[in-house]
């Protein structure tokens, strides 16, 4: 079963290709996106990577999280389910 990871606090200028090789040091990756904002397109600095199975998954973090990648430390934990409706919750209040 595979696992999708968190990967925050990216260089501006990584590239989707360099963060798959990069997360290949821990294993196979099924896919490695980063998230770009809808109207200017320049990445917002985190993506998500999805490693083929739960034990590579864990090795990509003990192995990457923290570890400095062009000066920032790398944040990298197991992805959240996405949430639906995507405000939060939060209702409209008078």
């Amino acid at each position: 079963m595979s696992m999708k990871l968190y990967v925050g606090n990216l260089s501006y200028e990584m590239t989707e290709e360099q963060l798959n090789t990069l997360f290949s040091e821990a294993g196979e990756v099924t896919s490695a996106k980063i998230v770009t904002d809808r109207h200017s397109g320049q990445p917002r600095g985190f993506g998500f990577v999805e490693m083929e199975t739960k034990l590579e998954g864990q090795k990509a973090i003990s192995m990457l999280n923290g570890r400095d990648l062009d000066g920032r430390p790398l944040k990298v934990n197991e992805a959240k389910p996405q949430q639906k409706g995507g405000f939060g919750g939060g209702g409209y209040r008078h």
